[in-house]
């Protein structure tokens, strides 16, 4: 199938982990014929990414940035403009799980930091970047939550509050700028021994995958080239009838 996304621009964050979502959504939508900006607060691993992009004959800009800074989503805006002079696609990738113990001890601060990461910079990132897709009536975009945001689990409690934000925040956005010809959609990635667990030793994986492996009909954990696939279907204009949706790719392991 073409997809139809030859010469579009397509801004993702945290694209510098060499074995994240990030970079696999990337380097899907440049085989697809994007040209990419990778952002990232670790700029060394945006630029491996946006090298790699190059390497592949398309077009690319690694930009350092944190998601959680207004100013610094500012000028990755204005880099990109400068350089592509518009943004057809954002992926609100960046995020991460941050641990804070058990309910009792868990501070003000650490609640903090994982709505920043997780709500926060999705949000913001969207406000930087929907002002130019309004101009030109034009826009695709996905924000990554998680499907662990429709289960319970009091030990990442945090993380499932904030990415069941965005399930929100994404039908929100969605519905107020789909006259504008704006798309918005949501991926929510199962576990993954290939991300959630690449550093972990080999105990802490078996454990992992005895943990999870009964609940996920599909008998593996989510690949990073499951999510870029998707993703690129989304940001297609074949998708187009597909609004405000939270698409699950997670093997089965929340279905309904």
């Amino acid at each position: 199938m073409d997809l139809k996304l030859k010469d579009k621009v397509a801004l993702v964050t945290g694209a510098g982990s060499q074995v994240g979502f990030g970079k696999a959504i990337c380097v899907k939508l440049a085989e697809e014929g994007c040209h990419i900006i990778a952002a990232d607060i670790n700029l060394e691993g945006a630029s491996a990414t946006a090298a790699e992009i190059e390497s592949m004959g398309r077009k690319a800009l690694a930009v350092k940035a944190d998601i959680t800074k207004e100013a610094e989503l500012k000028e990755m805006v204005n880099k990109a403009l400068d350089k592509f002079s518009r943004i057809d696609i954002l992926v609100n990738n960046a995020g991460g799980m941050i641990r804070g113990g058990q309910f009792l001890e868990q501070t003000v601060s650490t609640w903090d930091k994982d709505l920043a990461l997780n709500l926060k910079g999705t949000m913001l990132c969207c406000q930087a970047v929907v002002p130019c897709m309004m101009e030109r009536k034009y826009g695709k975009i996905v924000n990554i939550s998680s499907s662990s945001a429709k289960l319970v689990n009091p030990a990442v409690m945090m993380y499932q509050i904030a990415k069941g934000g965005v399930f929100i925040f994404t039908r929100s956005l969605a519905k107020m700028v789909i006259s504008q010809g704006i798309t918005v959609n949501s991926v929510a990635p199962g576990w993954s021994m290939t991300t959630d667990f690449v550093k972990a030793d080999a105990g802490v994986k078996e454990g992992m995958k005895a943990r999870f492996m009964p609940e996920t009909p599909v008998g593996r954990g989510t690949e990073p080239e499951d999510i870029a696939n998707t993703v690129a279907f989304l940001v297609s204009d074949v998708s187009s009838d597909i609004v405000g949706q939270i698409i699950c790719v997670d093997g089965g392991s929340t279905m309904q």
